[in-house]
């Protein structure tokens, strides 16, 4: 066994090519022993072993600084640097990050949890280093997926103008979350995968030493318009590539001759995603994440009983069946149509869905496009990817008061993939946008009543957001019905406090309320269901008659929808209302069970119990 002995990178320098080639399969076994009781990112980091392994062979780490974009693919880094014996813990309350995390390691050179990201860091660390007179050497590890966005080649662009020594490596696997799309990926993948290519360069470099010197430069000439890194070395990479990525006899070598060379320098390597394990081989897109446990035989997902319909899955639905009726529905999304449950819509209407790729800014704008010609797209977005295309959403569509419709999916914390991936900041950075309107469903049925809203309503952009996972299991209406923009529903009434919630906090507000009228506490309860336009028609003399109001959502406090009822009761000029807002401090929320969370940062049932109680006393 080798992996037990692997502490530290330096306990792979006095390993032999074949030692290591018996550590690839070690470590994949226990990925996969892992991985198959405890939910976790899969197939890539099936394909990144072996690169793993050469680079901390090959590399100084942590001097020399590997910088891994996105964490999906760093499990293997994260087993080579002192996480091993804490791999069972990914991802669950106290454990490791399942993504890259500066706070856990000094091998994780740079945060990852958005892609594209690396080449931009890379540049930045390498800069600092020139700098201040340092040698260590950096490198970038990128997928092909990662190249979809635009920042990736924005630091390609800057990188070969400035010429700072550093190795950018593409993990070229033909994937991203789904698989890969654009006209770059699939030139790429052309170019590779062609016979003709492949037996044309092999013959030109048989051919080279056999001719003179004049016709020797005009046959080089021809080798490098094969080359798929043509459009790298244009950059001012110098390319070299295709490599088999899994291929330690051949990465250890090419990667220790790289080591020596100056200026920007441009690795492509091919990957399998899944490898080693036959059903994520056979399919990598079911296989990128897996969500529980699974049998090891089959790869099948051992499922207790049947779940509740996901809000996603709500969402899916009813897009497709309201799009039926109205052909100026189309459907955009960024590299995630399974994840936000559009590939339903894309098998329905395939010439309405659109996949931009990992490039939400352009997935934006393009929606503003559709929508300046009548159509009505609906942008189908994790929240805390739409961060990324803020200034898209205010400048390309608010300001021209679009009707774009975003629907916001994984809002509210997420659970294990942590502070990068929890969406929680939404109502705050799109509150504060004119033009914008905000919904929030309460539950599974409200949120197919917010899809038909969004549809109907045409004076401008409207988000609506809803959580990860599973409704709360009340009846679907067979037939949506639109909401009045705006407009609230009292839930329940009282007269001692009033509870205002939104979205998945209203059944909570509602635990709360019958534990406080079995203590002697009357309890109002209001589902805003609008945190833009906010309901004041409703909840102003309601305040005002109550006099002691509590918000809770599932989102930042700081600017979210609490602050947008105390900007409501302060601009009527209610000061004497007394207010006590629940919801996510100001701070950034590791991972861990989303229960858990909401208890711990103050913004469950039991929370609106003790804020109650501390008013009334």
């Amino acid at each position: 066994m080798f992996l037990e002995k692997i502490n530290s990178p330096a306990d792979l320098k006095k390993l032999e090519i074949s030692d290591l080639e018996v550590l690839a399969e070690e470590m994949r076994a226990y990925l996969l022993s892992v991985l198959s009781e405890h939910p976790g990112h899969f197939a890539p980091n099936f394909g990144t072993v072996e690169l793993a392994i050469a680079l901390h062979k090959v590399f100084d780490t942590p001097r020399d600084k590997v910088i891994w974009d996105i964490g999906h693919q760093a499990y293997p880094h994260k087993l080579l640097t002192g996480r091993r014996d804490a791999f069972p813990t990914l991802r669950q309350s106290d454990g490791i990050s399942g993504f890259l995390s500066r706070a856990e390691s000094e091998y994780d050179v740079f945060g990852a949890g958005h892609s594209s990201t690396s080449i931009a860091a890379a540049l930045g660390i390498a800069t600092a280093r020139d700098l201040i007179n340092e040698t260590y050497k950096v490198v970038a590890i990128i997928g092909d997926g990662g190249l979809t966005g635009g920042m990736a080649f924005e630091a390609l662009n800057t990188a070969g103008d400035f010429k700072n020594d550093m190795l950018v490596i593409l993990n070229d696997n033909n994937m991203s979350i789904s698989a890969t799309v654009g006209a770059f990926s699939k030139h790429f993948h052309k170019v590779t995968s062609s016979p003709r290519y492949n037996f044309l360069r092999s013959r030109v470099k048989e051919l080279l030493n056999l001719m003179p010197a004049d016709a020797q430069q005009i046959a080089r000439k021809i080798e490098a318009s094969l080359k798929p890194g043509t459009l790298f070395e244009e950059f001012g990479f110098r390319y070299f590539g295709p490599l088999d990525g899994n291929d330690l006899e051949a990465l250890i070598p090419v990667l220790t001759g790289i080591r020596s060379l100056s200026g920007p320098i441009l690795l492509h390597v091919v990957t399998e995603k899944g490898r080693g394990y036959a059903p994520a081989e056979e399919d990598p897109v079911g296989f990128y994440s897996v969500s529980g446990p699974f049998n090891l035989k089959t790869g099948k997902t051992i499922k207790p009983k049947p779940p509740l319909p996901t809000y996603t899955e709500v969402f899916s639905r009813t897009l497709v069946e309201l799009a039926k009726r109205d052909a100026r529905v189309v459907g955009v999304t960024a590299a995630m149509p399974g994840g936000t449950g559009l590939d339903k819509f894309a098998n329905a209407y395939p010439s309405r869905c659109f996949d931009i790729g990992l490039a939400e800014q352009c997935a934006v704008t393009f929606a503003g496009g559709l929508a300046a010609q009548g159509m009505r797209p609906v942008v189908a977005i994790y929240s805390t990817f739409l961060q990324r295309s803020y200034d898209q959403v205010l400048h390309d569509v608010c300001i021209q008061n679009l009707p774009v419709i975003f629907a916001l999916d994984r809002s509210g914390l997420v659970g294990a993939d942590g502070p990068t991936h929890h969406g929680v900041f939404d109502f705050a950075y799109l509150r504060s946008i004119p033009n914008m309107v905000i919904m929030a469903p309460k539950d599974e049925n409200e949120l197919q009543s917010m899809v038909k809203t969004a549809l109907a309503y045409e004076d401008g952009p409207i988000a609506f957001r809803y959580p990860r996972g599973a409704g709360v299991g009340v009846k679907i209406a067979a037939e949506p019905q639109a909401l009045p923009i705006g407009e609230s529903e009292i839930l329940r009434a009282g007269e001692d406090v009033l509870v205002i919630a939104i979205g998945n906090r209203v059944y909570p507000a509602l635990e709360a309320a019958e534990t406080l009228t079995n203590i002697g506490i009357s309890t109002a309860v209001v589902n805003a269901r609008f945190v833009k336009p906010l309901d004041t028609a409703t909840i102003l003399p309601l305040a005002e008659r109550i006099g002691k109001v509590i918000t809770i959502e599932d989102g930042v406090i700081m600017g979210g929808f609490g602050s947008a009822v105390l900007e409501a009761l302060a601009a009527a000029g209610m000061a004497n209302v007394q207010v006590t807002n629940l919801g996510i401090p100001d701070e950034f929320i590791e991972h861990g069970a989303v229960q858990h969370l909401h208890a711990l940062y103050e913004c469950d049932a039991d929370a609106v119990v003790r804020a109650a109680e501390k008013m009334i006393v």
